[in-house]
């Protein structure tokens, strides 16, 4: 019996500790139904306290991203395949930055970023800046990559330079 208890109390936590991964098609990327609901809320009311507290007019797609086109550009629209060169700095909500790019910005395939870039840089046009609120299920999910700690909501200004 005290086998079968702690079977079932290992079970059990197996179980919760799941719920809370993201899991992902690997042909679309897209989070499935089993995709952190608790990140999904918390996320949206941090990305919403975020645009609230700085004064921004932000777009939210169905998928969850929230986008600011400061500038639309007048070049070039990008599409989700396309290769871009953008300039960037992200940071987290409270404003700590975990990375950035230099003016010259970096070049790469729209289809080998995380979703919220795939699916928001598309939104402007060459020459066209703003800001992407990617929540966790568009970006790293619940995975610590380097300095940004899984389920986190991230905060992209960018400027897209060029559709190569």
């Amino acid at each position: 019996m005290k086998h079968l208890l702690s079977a079932l109390v290992a079970l059990t936590l197996l179980i919760s500790c799941n719920k809370n991964k993201e899991v992902t098609n690997e042909e679309t990327k897209e989070p499935t139904k089993e995709a952190t609901v608790d990140n999904v809320a918390k996320n949206d009311k941090e990305i919403t306290d975020y645009i609230a507290k700085n004064n921004l007019k932000a777009e939210k797609s169905d998928s969850g991203l929230y986008y600011v086109i400061t500038e639309p550009g007048t070049g070039a629209q990008p599409t989700a395949t396309s290769n871009v060169t953008v300039a960037y700095k992200g940071s987290f909500t409270n404003g700590n930055v975990f990375d950035q790019s230099g003016p010259e910005g970096i070049s790469f395939g729209l289809d080998q970023v995380i979703k919220g870039w795939t699916e928001g840089i598309p939104h402007f046009k060459a020459g066209g800046s703003g800001i992407l609120l990617v929540p966790a299920h568009l970006g790293y999910g619940d995975s610590t990559m380097g300095p940004i700690p899984g389920g986190s909501a991230l905060i992209f200004e960018v400027k897209l330079i060029s559709v190569n």
